[in-house]
């Protein structure tokens, strides 16, 4: 039995770099993003960066006449790494309030690559959608490939009886932007599966 999305879709969720990376196809995918979002009048909420693909995204949006909303904590703010010119930026007080408040205000949440933080914000939406916390969508834009690997692990990761249900079953992946957008707003999160012990299954 499919659920679907408790509301439509009005803010998205975008995790990504606070740097450029290794290859232009990132940044461009970026911008594309922004562009789009804008386009289909949906409001961006994002990290709040002015500087690599988060300010890419943020930046594109503004430009194409979009709504962009950041989430920063303190610290960070005080380093001068914020954007300056977003429709609004809210400061919290930690990571951890940070995240939770960009959980609350999306409808969907859309990974970039990204390093370290980009991979904490993913696992921990994907982690939520898997426990009911939430059922909204979660996904990946896959640029020149850049999330394979991580998708090979996660299908052993299926394999060895620690996931519920393969990747693709929760997760919306495309390296096409406007039809990971359309995607993002048809999804329908599985159910959420109970665990089972070895010797009843």
């Amino acid at each position: 039995m499919l659920d679907a999305m408790s509301r439509p879709l009005q803010r998205l969720c975008v995790y990504c770099a606070s740097n450029d990376g290794a290859r232009p196809g990132y940044l461009a995918a970026a911008r594309a993003l922004g562009s789009l979002i804008a386009q289909r009048g949906l409001v961006l909420v994002y990290g709040g960066g002015r500087t690599g693909l988060m300010g890419a995204v943020a930046d594109s949006a503004l430009a194409a006449g979009g709504c962009v909303e950041g989430v920063m904590p303190h610290g960070l703010v005080e380093r001068e790494v914020a954007h300056r010119e977003l429709s609004a930026l809210h400061v919290v007080d930690s990571m951890h309030e940070r995240k939770a408040m960009m959980a609350e205000m999306g409808d969907a949440f859309l990974a970039l690559p990204g390093g370290l933080g980009t991979l904490e914000e993913l696992f921990e939406t994907w982690t939520w959608a898997q426990l009911g916390v939430h059922n909204k969508p979660v996904g990946l834009l896959d640029v020149d490939g850049y999330w394979q690997p991580l998708l090979r692990m996660m299908e052993h990761v299926d394999r060895e009886g620690f996931l519920r249900g393969a990747p693709q079953e929760w997760l919306v992946i495309d390296d096409d932007v406007e039809r990971l957008l359309q995607r993002l707003e048809q999804f329908q999160s599985p159910s959420v599966r109970p665990w089972s012990r070895r010797d009843e299954r």
